[in-house]
């Protein structure tokens, strides 16, 4: 069994744990590159099916080919999917492109709030209608205890900090201190009522895993990822405004795999295009203690 094989082990053995123990659960679906392995690790986890509910925080400023995307890949796997979104914010024009606030601001009001909202059932989700190929608002509004995300502790600093099943508390802030811990692949499943727990099967992947993942499986990602002839791609995907390309040569998975492989970008942080983090000092752990991805 090689690598690639036990990380796929461990990440299946989670979601069987995860939708085991929790009786109301979804998946964050960001669009990324790493929240499609772990969907497509449920889809083999579950025998083709993916038996929870994928949810996806629409900010209105994604790159429009990841919304095309992810309607796509909805439309072919058929997904049961709702997305949430603060309109609130929006109509009060209260985002960064706006100038009415900063981007940490921003990412607080789209995203930790439209998550955590959308979770507990507070704001309205709309859901993907298959009989007419379009979203609809979703009558059902219970809230998610069990959220299954694509964190990476390799990623950025807070989420090395992660368990595999984390704890929050019943508005989804985070106490990094009280977790616990997790021996001889034992894990904690059994919460107080109340709790909201979020489950991370992707936690001891690298960014160069999830690329052979891809490549071996051969599964579909967003084509911005690529160069596509302008010398630049994006390694991290997010909404438009606060995410930059990066240089580089690389137009296949392949090429990215030996870019990765090759130390050509050990120097550059892979989160490095998204200019909240700067903001944030260069880690994202404040917004992740409230509640954010």
């Amino acid at each position: 069994m090689d690598h690639l094989q036990q990380l796929e082990n461990i990440s299946v053995h989670i979601l069987r744990e995860a939708y085991a123990n929790f009786k109301s659960l979804c998946m964050l679906w960001s669009i990324g590159k790493d929240s499609t392995v772990l969907l497509w690790l449920a889809r083999k986890a579950f025998l083709g099916h993916v038996p929870f509910t994928l949810v996806h925080i629409d900010t209105h400023f994604k790159i429009p080919e990841m919304i095309d995307y992810r309607d796509r890949l909805a439309r072919q796997w058929h997904l049961d999917m709702v997305y949430g979104v603060n309109t609130e914010a929006l109509e009060a024009k209260q985002t960064f492109p706006d100038g009415a606030v900063d981007r940490i601001a921003c990412c607080r009001l789209l995203k930790t709030e439209a998550l955590k909202r959308t979770l507990s059932g507070r704001w309205p989700r709309y859901r993907f209608n298959h009989a007419v190929g379009q979203y609809e608002v979703d009558a059902n509004r219970e809230p998610f205890t069990g959220v299954i995300a694509g964190v990476r502790s390799d990623e950025e600093g807070s989420r090395s900090k992660e368990r595999y099943f984390s704890a929050r508390d019943r508005d989804s802030e985070w106490d990094i201190a009280d977790q616990p811990p997790e021996l001889w692949n034992q894990y904690k499943t059994d919460f107080a009522p109340g709790t909201h727990v979020r489950i991370h099967p992707l936690l001891d992947w690298t960014e160069l895993n999830v690329w052979e993942y891809i490549e071996r499986e051969n599964i579909p990602t967003v084509s911005l990822y690529y160069n596509q002839g302008n010398g630049k791609r994006y390694r991290s995907l997010g909404c438009w405004p606060c995410t930059n390309p990066i240089d580089s040569p690389s137009r296949t998975v392949r090429e990215i795999i030996e870019e990765l492989a090759g130390g050509k970008l050990t120097h550059i942080a892979e989160r490095s295009g998204r200019a909240q983090d700067a903001e944030d000092g260069g880690g994202l752990e404040t917004l992740r203690r409230e509640g954010y991805m």
